[in-house]
């Protein structure tokens, strides 16, 4: 039977910017995790329909982690993390709080409500790029993740 590690990983991301959208998928690109499949919405309200299969025949999605802005639109990264950890079928879902906001109270509130790790989005390409190395050598290539399903 196949390690877990060696299946291709799925990341869904909410960003509400398009120029971040664009710049992680090129720093996921650059730190060699291309392969990995990453689907993207543009708020907290469409992340939660995406993890939840709201929708026409839609089935959830079971992501092996989330990377989570926190100032959106509709519903805020804050509110969203806060409904998917309470969320029976949710909540073991690794989510990663990738964010320019530096606020003590965000970083504490993001822990709080169940973030599994809080980045500050580096300033340059460079620093995405191994911050996005890192991320995969930590969520992919170390720690045990629940079965996504």
């Amino acid at each position: 039977m196949p390690d877990a590690r060696d299946r291709d990983r799925f990341i869904l991301m909410a960003e509400d910017d398009e120029e971040d959208r664009m710049l992680v998928r090129q720093a996921l690109q650059e730190a060699g995790l291309e392969a990995r499949r990453l689907e993207e919405v543009p708020d907290g309200e469409a992340l939660l329909q995406a993890l939840l299969g709201e929708g026409a025949g839609a089935a959830g999605m079971r992501p092996d982690l989330v990377l989570l802005d926190l100032n959106m639109p509709r519903k805020d990264g804050r509110e969203a993390l806060a409904e998917i950890k309470r969320h029976p079928e949710l909540r073991r879902i690794p989510v990663i709080v990738l964010t320019t906001s530096s606020a003590e109270e965000d970083v504490l509130r993001s822990y709080d409500d169940g973030a599994n790790s809080y980045i500050r989005k580096p300033v340059t390409f460079e620093g995405l790029v191994q911050a996005m190395r890192t991320l995969g050598l930590y969520w992919f290539d170390t720690v045990a993740l629940p079965p996504a399903g």
